[in-house]
């Protein structure tokens, strides 16, 4: 398959980009680079891919020093002109749609950029994959769709109108202009709601990221909600195997829709939404003493109350991506922060 992968200077971009060239298919990445989180650690991720700092420019296709059937492009979603250039060019199979401005608490100070990137940029996604007969959209979608539910597990048949943050009803509205366009157009559309996703290469904004950092600097960590937050922790290469399971099954549509009481998760259309976790949540207070373990070094705790846009609790039903795929996570969280940390101490030569 010849498949474009955007986002792919991001934690979970990288990672599957890595292992579908692995596989055999002809990989295209994108990623604008841009500098919501360290730069330097993005194009740590292209270099490991066999991308040099110094060949990239913007709008320019370069071919991997390590996988020949890999190639990479700078390109902001927005630049709808240059974007259809490349997908006229390079005539894809397929697509995986990873690149978003991500974070909870940056939309609270940022919000233009998640309407710049998460709607017009995926819009222009969708207009591509409708003029370029593309076979297969799979985007990420995200567990923040859940909003004030407290109904637990979470599960993809719920209902999900009350977000609590702007980032949350970006991806929601993601999963509402996918199944337009699988309707209107035909368009096969799989949305992926990540679980609190962690694992080497990770985003420097992210918990696990920060805790570890923390504690090896010797600062306080913040523990928000007083240690009570509990989350979904799902290992990268447990993502990265969902992903490109869900990629290689495309929803044909749901003969057992019904519109009288209908199902939010799938469409008569050719669409369908996934939660993708460990189906295993975990407290902060427990994650954070995991890190303790493998960092042998203990952590000054601060609690804090919950923060603005976050919710308390995360937990996947992945009931739908284990039957009718045969997914099932298999990193435990002692495993995943051993591998973690001894790529951040590789990484950051500590």
């Amino acid at each position: 398959m010849k498949i474009l992968i955007t986002g792919t200077a991001g934690f979970i971009g990288y990672h599957l980009a890595e292992a579908l060239a692995k596989r055999g298919d002809e990989i295209t990445g994108l990623d604008n680079i841009n500098d919501y989180y360290d730069v330097d650690l993005k194009y740590g991720r292209l270099h490991a891919s066999g991308f040099a700092k110094q060949d990239i420019e913007y709008n320019r296709l370069i071919r991997s020093s390590k996988y020949p059937n890999f190639s990479f492009i700078k390109l902001n979603l927005e630049d709808k002109e240059n974007l259809e250039k490349l997908f006229e060019q390079e005539k894809f199979d397929q697509v995986i749609n990873l690149a978003a401005q991500a974070g909870v608490r940056y939309s609270l100070v940022n919000p233009q950029a998640y309407i710049d990137s998460n709607i017009v940029g995926f819009l222009n996604i969708l207009e591509c994959c409708r003029n370029y007969a593309i076979k297969h959209l799979t985007y990420a979608s995200s567990s923040s769709v859940y909003g004030l539910n407290e109904k637990q597990p979470f599960s993809t048949k719920d209902n999900i109108d009350h977000p609590v943050s702007l980032y949350a009803a970006s991806k929601k509205s993601n999963e509402l202009m996918a199944h337009t366009y699988s309707h209107l157009f035909g368009i096969p559309t799989t949305g992926l709601r990540f679980f609190t996703v962690y694992g080497p290469w990770g985003r420097p904004d992210m918990a696990f990221f920060i805790f570890t950092k923390s504690i090896l600097e010797n600062k306080p960590v913040k523990v928000y909600n007083y240690g009570k937050m509990q989350r979904d922790f799902t290992y990268i290469s447990d993502i990265v195997e969902g992903v490109i399971r869900v990629n290689d099954n495309l929803p044909k549509g749901n003969k057992n829709w019904d519109a009288k009481q209908p199902d939010p998760s799938s469409s008569i259309a050719p669409y369908k939404v996934y939660n993708i976790g460990s189906s295993n949540p975990m407290e902060l207070t427990d994650f954070i003493e995991t890190i303790e373990e493998e960092l042998g070094k203990k952590a000054e705790k601060n609690l804090l109350p919950i923060q603005p846009g976050d919710v308390p609790a995360t937990y996947a039903d992945i009931t739908d991506l284990v039957e009718n795929l045969g997914y099932r996570p298999q990193t435990s969280v002692k495993e995943g922060i051993k591998n973690f940390i001894s790529w951040y101490r590789d990484f950051y030569n500590i």
